[in-house]
């Protein structure tokens, strides 16, 4: 029989040998805990900090086709831990309609649809100039078209993208004839719509811009009536950003333009080899290429004054003739703040 001292001692060791077994567990819980808890905070950042960068692209020949097929604005975003995903448009203005509904952060367009992007209420800012415009836009006529003066356009069926550069680019060319939109029969056509009807002689002229220019003159002989150039028409094209990404993300907005300035300089000082690369991913015809970027050498600026005042002057044409229907003030969306800072950053680095 055990005295209540023994009864005592063996029940003070139980308690001490059952809060060792829970503490060593709880040891254990905790330590394989803990690695799974890190994991979830780690995985949680991650998402967090993931940013999703969305690029258009319209043509099948350009910086940003170039710098697509070479993965390069992947790698340079892959270093920030961003991802980018590339987004098709046939023209401009579909680049805003992507913008105002969130689904795309960057592209390139010509001027017109940055005004009429303005004219919509779109919250955008165009955040660098990347061409003058002169080259880039044309009048083409079919093969067989006895049409030689601008003139002549009265009456005719001409094609061309609403709100894209090509449009602006149709009205300054009839104001020269003396012309109205009231004077010819425009017709709203998409590039790969309009190709079709040039062909086949449903229209009297198309006016679009690079690479459609060349490559119809080049695969069915087709001409040009006047271009930008002929006329001297100043229309700068820029690169145009969501504001709230640029609020939100500045150094990667930087880091878009610094990216898209090294693939440039590389593009402009490689023709030989850009279009070797462009005539095997793309399937066109060397001329072709070779035309296309003859006419379109890009540059990467601030909108400098020069280039505000002709922008500037885009809108109010056309305000002036009735295409847009509300005067603007086009600084309002004229932002050239991140450009300079990619282009100090790309200087220093040298």
């Amino acid at each position: 029989m055990r005295t209540p001292k023994h009864s005592n001692i063996w029940l003070s060791l139980l308690i001490i040998l059952t809060m060792m077994v829970l503490a060593a567990c709880g040891s254990k819980t905790q330590v394989a805990a803990a690695p799974q808890q890190g994991q979830t905070q780690a995985a949680a950042a991650d998402a967090k900090e993931k940013v999703v960068v969305n690029i258009g692209i319209q043509g099948s020949t350009g910086i940003f086709s170039y710098a697509r097929d070479k993965g390069i604005f992947e790698a340079a975003f892959a270093k920030a831990g961003a991802e980018v995903k590339w987004h098709e448009f046939a023209s401009g203005p579909p680049h805003f309609e992507a913008i105002a509904s969130g689904r795309l952060d960057f592209g390139g367009t010509g001027g017109t649809p940055v005004v009429s992007a303005q004219t919509g209420g779109v919250d955008f800012k165009a955040i660098a100039v990347t061409s003058d415009g002169k080259r880039n836009n044309a009048i083409v006529l079919p093969k067989n078209s006895p049409i030689t003066d601008i003139k002549e356009l009265k009456g005719k069926k001409i094609a061309v993208a609403k709100g894209s550069s090509a449009y602006n680019f149709l009205y300054m060319v009839l104001d020269r004839a003396g012309l109205t939109d009231k004077d010819v029969q425009i017709i709203h056509l998409q590039p790969d719509e309009a190709r079709p009807a040039l062909d086949t002689g449903a229209i009297d002229a198309w006016s679009t811009w690079e690479p459609y220019v060349t490559t119809a003159l080049v695969q069915t002989g087709a001409k040009t009536l006047v271009t930008g150039d002929d006329l001297n028409i100043f229309a700068p094209g820029f690169l145009i950003a969501r504001t709230g990404f640029t609020v939100d993300h500045p150094e990667l907005t930087v880091l878009f333009l610094k990216t898209y300035e090294e693939v440039r300089q590389y593009y402009v000082s490689h023709l030989d080899e850009v279009t070797d690369e462009f005539v095997k991913t793309k399937k066109l015809e060397r001329e072709i290429i070779s035309r296309v970027l003859k006419n379109s050498a890009p540059i990467l600026s601030p909108i400098t004054p020069e280039f505000a005042k002709a922008h500037q002057e885009q809108a109010d044409f056309l305000y002036s003739v009735g295409a847009i229907k509300k005067k603007l003030d086009t600084s309002q969306v004229l932002e050239s703040k991140y450009v300079e800072q990619a282009l100090k950053e790309i200087s220093e680095k040298k």
